[in-house]
């Protein structure tokens, strides 16, 4: 099997997969998977994890860019060819100081269930370029460029290419030297779970799409994953509550808290009402799934202080810290120790009418023992990510795990 890092040079034409492709990814053989809805754009087609009504109600920019981050998303279809090509048009965003790569990596290819190589765009997409706030202030056209994967045998198999979960990615064409068929799986039911958290569920640092730390716990548990991990904005919006309770789930877990000190955006008396409408929405549409609440992973400068986190300006490397009092837990502010106490005492008081909920603590997955690989002081790494998937796949799915009675239940039935 050729990995398609190192077979970038453009496919000539007597090469190229032949006579079956495909254009129109709303319709037709190719599922979309982790993906709420499809936009038509002039390049193609956007994935997006949020559906399409949510975006009037974004407060900023910054929601829109993480809700087209495909985080994942992947297409998923039955092939007996031997190579397969798409066609994307990426957008890379840069901040102040970024570099501009050669291409876009993280297009993993995963063959009957097993991850088997990795791709990227033969050129640079378009460009956004921003300033310290985020804001776009120029926007520099690129080219579309094409993931080739080849070598795969003439059998059929069960495909799915994952798109990266750090960069917009508009799909403009999908092509094999063989019929492009519906996915086998398509007809079949696989428990779903949809998972809601921040950056640290959006997983930027992760190598690659399927190291995500929900695509490892998933692959692991057998499950199919909707990921709606948004980076930054894991704020209790109402709208992101509305569209998981209109989502098909048999699982749900809910990863809260560390955007809320990060932003320093609530008080308690807001927190406590928030937290309890956000779980009473999800309710309206799944009064009986089994519901995890996930606190937040260590994070050392607001474990016992209120945020919001800012980067050390003495420090020439990213270091988020806190330069907040203490004391002023007292009056309200947030810090990760008061949001535990109270995500566990609501969850604990609405058990009584609501034995699905349940709660984790987030410490159990990333504690002080893993510090270490928290190169900025907030976000995990790539190894950290892995360590939280597979420690979530033991906690909730494994052998007395809040979702493996459920997972078993599911699959007898």
């Amino acid at each position: 099997m050729t990995d398609s890092t190192r077979d970038l040079a453009p496919t000539p034409a007597q090469q190229r997969p032949a006579a079956f492709g495909i254009t129109d990814f709303a319709s037709g053989p190719v599922l979309l998977r982790g993906a709420l809805d499809l936009e038509r754009t002039p390049a193609g087609w956007l994935p997006r994890r949020l559906p399409a009504w949510t975006r009037a109600q974004y407060p900023e920019q910054g929601v829109e860019d993480m809700v087209v981050q495909p985080s994942g998303v992947r297409l998923a279809f039955c092939t007996s060819a031997d190579s397969v090509e798409l066609d994307v048009l990426t957008t890379q965003p840069l901040w102040p100081g970024d570099a501009i790569t050669q291409g876009v990596g993280g297009f993993d290819l995963v063959v009957d269930g097993a991850v088997q190589a990795a791709g990227a765009t033969q050129v640079v997409g378009d460009l956004e370029i921003r300033n310290e706030t985020g804001a776009i202030v120029e926007r520099r056209p690129g080219r579309a460029g094409t993931v080739r994967f080849a070598g795969l045998g003439d059998t059929a198999k069960e495909i799915e290419i994952w798109l990266p979960h750090h960069t917009r990615v508009d799909l403009i064409a999908l092509r094999a030297d063989r019929a492009i068929l519906p996915s086998a799986a398509a007809g079949r039911s696989e428990p779903r779970w949809v998972h809601h958290g921040s950056s640290i569920s959006h997983c930027h640092a992760a190598e690659r799409p399927t190291e995500i730390w929900p695509a490892i716990a998933a692959r692991r548990a057998g499950v199919e994953v909707v990921n709606l991990g948004l980076g930054g904005h894991a704020q209790l919006d109402p709208f992101t509550a509305r569209a998981i309770r209109d989502l098909p789930a048999d699982l749900i877990s809910l990863k809260i808290g560390i955007n809320i000190v990060n932003a320093d955006s609530f008080r308690l008396r807001a927190f406590i009402p928030a937290v309890h409408g956000f779980l009473d929405t999800i309710r309206d549409g799944h009064p009986d799934t089994p519901l995890l609440l996930v606190s937040p992973i260590i994070c050392p400068p607001v474990e016992d202080r209120p945020g919001p986190t800012v980067a050390d300006p003495h420090r020439p490397e990213l270091w988020f810290v806190s330069n907040t009092d203490p004391a002023e837990t007292a009056f309200g502010r947030l810090s990760l120790g008061l949001i535990r106490e109270t995500l566990a005492r609501i969850v604990e008081e609405r058990s009584a009418q609501d034995p699905n909920l349940h709660y984790l603590d987030g410490r159990l997955l990333f504690g002080a023992e893993d510090v270490a690989d928290l190169p900025d002081n907030l976000h995990p790494n790539a190894a950290g990510y892995r360590r939280i998937g597979e420690r979530f796949a033991d906690l909730a799915f494994g052998e007395g795990g809040v979702f493996a009675r459920h997972v078993a239940a599911l699959r007898s039935s």
